[in-house]
């Protein structure tokens, strides 16, 4: 009975730990597949504008929807139903906070009825001002409202969020060009994720050498008569041939430049700042300063009229 018990007690165990397993599995892969969307739409940024035609930028716009709307609550109604709500529902509120939003425009807009998209039209708009990186990251400080959204095991709440932001800071340096008219606004239809250009095969040593050997055999065999010396070496496909290397290379060194300027744009920038905050810093000392001599001299005269006075009592 006891070998039971602890029997039930494993494959429960075991069944509680599929569901954990399988929500960080997800996380995990959409983060990854985020990733390397974001490093294709820098790459092709180098040869080409970005824009709604681009198959790299439709699949970094379908990941990021699903990543905003995984484990998303949905509305309980009047009735005790519970209604779809899409991720905009969300960022026009937990976004309010960010300096010259553009939340009220994309709400003022004639031809985007759905919230869905809407959330598309903001995504757009946020890479065009260059301000998604700054967008996520305040919603995702505003921990009580994305508590309030998402259910638990939600990648919002997790530890990919901080991965997720500091991965859309490099989108900064692209110069995106959408119409916000365009079928891809269209919230009738829910975003699909393409990971074909994500899945890459990596043949081991073993393998390879296996494969040159049959290919040996092969040769070997196809005809009695044949000797060793009308078999020709066998054809292996090289991948990685020196032109692929030199334009990986070239475009490595493109997007080394690319970053390198936004970097340094950047450094300015918090060097502007910084100066500025200096120079604030230095008015409120001697504002302080100020305040503090006032402070002083209107204690000694104080005091010297309590002396006055306590001489004339």
């Amino acid at each position: 009975m006891a070998s039971l018990g602890l029997g039930g007690l494993n494959v429960s165990a075991r069944r509680k730990s599929v569901p954990s397993r399988n929500a960080a599995v997800e996380r995990r892969n959409l983060i990854t597949v985020c990733r390397f969307s974001v490093k294709t739409l820098i790459d092709r940024s180098c040869f080409e504008t970005i824009d709604d035609t681009s198959p790299e930028f439709n699949n970094f716009a379908a990941i990021l929807e699903q990543i905003l709307s995984h484990r998303l609550k949905g509305q309980i109604t009047w009735f005790g139903y519970e209604s779809p709500r899409s991720f905009w529902d969300y960022i026009r509120v937990a976004c309010r906070k960010v300096s010259h939003n553009c939340i009220c425009s994309i709400e003022n807009m004639e031809n985007v009825g759905s919230s869905r998209a809407k959330g598309r039209a903001w995504i757009r708009v946020a890479l065009m001002e260059k301000h998604l990186s700054e967008y996520i990251s305040t919603a995702l400080r505003d921990f009580k409202t994305t508590r309030r959204f998402y259910e638990d095991g939600a990648i919002v709440l997790g530890e990919e969020a901080n991965m997720l932001a500091g991965m859309l800071l490099g989108l900064n340096a692209i110069d995106f060009s959408f119409c916000l008219k365009g079928e891809g606004l269209d919230g009738s239809f829910p975003a699909v994720i393409d990971y074909t250009p994500y899945l890459k095969y990596t043949q081991s040593s073993d393998s390879i050498s296996s494969d040159e050997e049959e290919l040996r055999t092969l040769g070997s065999t196809g005809s009695e008569g044949s000797t060793p010396e009308n078999i020709g070496p066998p054809f292996i496909m090289d991948e990685n041939s020196w032109y692929n290397k030199c334009k990986r290379v070239e475009q490595k060194y493109r997007l080394a430049l690319e970053q390198k300027g936004y970097l340094e744009e950047l450094v300015r920038l918090r060097e502007n700042q910084l100066s500025e905050s200096v120079s604030q810093n230095k008015l409120l000392l001697q504002r302080i300063e100020d305040m503090d001599l006032a402070h002083k001299m209107e204690k000694e005269q104080l005091e010297y009229i309590i002396v006055e006075l306590q001489d004339q009592l």
